[in-house]
């Protein structure tokens, strides 16, 4: 079974994990010390040899299994994330699902992608030459993980980094670690050696001491611009993966079907309470339709069912914590001040915000400039496709953005001129799945993540060139 104790030889402190909406103590966890890190390093370096010598076939079957117990075990883990993270129970259950792909798209890669023939021979003086390229493990991988898709996330992390054949140290979200452990026990069941996943808890001074050992080959880190940042001053010579945030555009022409956008945008901005990097928060509509579009908006907002994310009616949980409601809350009350107005919620009941709708609000605000982080959205009226444009390209970081239209020529026009990571077209800024490409452009992310591209970026080419 994974813990966080087995690379300590004296007692540590523990940190209690509770329940975002009730606040009730579900577990805890052992906290890891600064001065462990040395042992934490040796192990995963004891961890890298075992998994480097795993066949592909082995790590294909033991992450196939993987996705298998996952599934069977889909209403525990989804129970689990419901109590730790706050997600309403129907979209937990998806996250379970979406986390047993992931591991069965990472099986796939560790059977198939093992490297390319190299035509040699096509160059004049190389004639009689014949040889390919394998794609070797890096090494011991740091993975840390945020809270907003505590198994999914993890999963990403881990999946491709077993199939390439490397050893990860696994440092999950203080506010989410249960839910981590348990797909590492799950991993482990399915017969993964537990030295290949050593899983740590600790401060920001743990998170220090890992990225910036020398050992650690790859970072790959999901979270804030401002972490990323510290992270890329600390790591030194090593390869970075990050996701960092976004702010998504959504942009809503004359001729897009105004209900369809509705029923899209609703669900892509509130989905797991607004705590979504990909969910749509700036929502910019042509001035001809910004009426209808924004009273079927709050009405379709106003109807969302909100609270006790247990309840399988329930549209919208709480936030993962009532610190961070109170910040979505001073978000709003800074916009207000400066002028702008709410047309729905605006209501807190510790840890649950209610879905709000803010329309009027000033560029300067940080509730249009940064990522909110929340169940919050703005509405912003505008004339031309080139006002549309810049408005959405003027944030410094973008994950994804969406085009809502009937004119095949304008979407891909908007396409190629929207500086985002993806464009979804008529559709929401949140879809994804877990085989594309995913991250962002400009300062809001450094590398990709989707499992193929997740595993390139965790494997080196070595090439074998045989003159004969």
């Amino acid at each position: 079974m994974a813990t966080m104790t087995s690379i300590r030889q004296t007692p540590s402190p523990t940190l209690d994990v509770r329940n975002p909406y009730t606040g009730a103590t579900i577990g805890s966890v052992q906290q890891t010390d600064v001065q462990d890190i040395d042992r934490v390093i040796e192990r995963a370096k004891l961890g890298f040899e075992l998994s480097r010598k795993l066949s592909r076939y082995t790590r294909h079957g033991i992450l196939a299994r993987a996705a298998s117990l996952v599934l069977e075990r889909q209403d525990e883990l989804a129970a689990l994330i419901v109590a730790e993270a706050g997600k309403t129970i129907r979209q937990a259950r998806k996250e379970v699902r979406r986390a047993a792909n992931t591991l069965s798209l990472s099986a796939d890669e560790a059977r198939s992608n093992a490297g390319e023939v190299v035509p040699f021979d096509a160059f004049e003086g190389s004639e009689n030459r014949t040889g390919w390229f394998t794609r070797e493990p890096l090494g011991v991988i740091a993975a840390i993980t945020p809270y907003n898709d505590a198994l999914n996330l993890v999963a990403h992390k881990l999946g491709p980094a077993i199939a390439a054949g490397n050893s990860v140290i696994l440092k999950p979200s203080q506010l989410t670690p249960l839910t981590a452990v348990r797909l590492v026990d799950l991993l482990i069941e399915a017969g993964l050696p537990d030295e290949i996943i050593t899983v740590v808890s600790g401060d920001r001074t743990v998170a220090q001491a890992i990225v910036g050992a020398r050992e650690v080959r790859l970072v790959s880190f999901t979270g804030g611009f401002a972490t990323g940042e510290a992270i890329a001053r600390g790591a030194g010579l090593k390869k970075l993966s990050m996701e960092l945030g976004g702010n998504a555009p959504v942009v809503i022409f004359d001729d897009a079907r105004i209900n369809e956008a509705v029923e899209a945008t609703v669900s892509g901005s509130f989905w797991a309470a607004g705590q979504n990097c990909i969910g749509s928060q700036r929502i910019l509509v042509h001035r001809d339709v910004y009426d209808a579009f924004r009273d079927l908006f709050v009405a379709a907002t106003s109807a969302l069912t909100v609270g006790d994310p247990t309840d399988e009616t329930t549209d919208v949980g709480p936030m993962i914590t009532e610190e961070s409601a109170m910040r979505a809350e001073r978000l709003v009350d800074d916009a207000l001040a400066a002028g702008a107005s709410v047309l729905a919620g605006h209501r807190r009941e510790g840890s649950v915000y209610q879905p709000t709708v803010l329309e009027n609000v000033p560029f300067s605000c940080e509730v249009w400039a940064d990522e909110a982080f929340g169940p919050i959205v703005v509405l912003q009226v505008f004339d031309t496709e080139e006002e549309a444009l810049a408005l959405a390209n003027e944030i410094d970081f973008s994950l994804h953005a969406a085009v809502f239209t009937n004119d095949l020529n304008r979407a891909l026009r908007l396409s190629a001129q929207l500086d985002a990571g993806g464009v979804m077209v008529n559709d929401s800024s949140d879809y994804r799945i877990d085989s594309m490409p995913f991250g962002g452009s400009k300062y809001g992310s450094m590398g990709r993540e989707g499992v193929r591209f997740a595993f390139e970026d965790m494997t080196q080419p070595k090439v074998v060139c045989i003159n004969g």
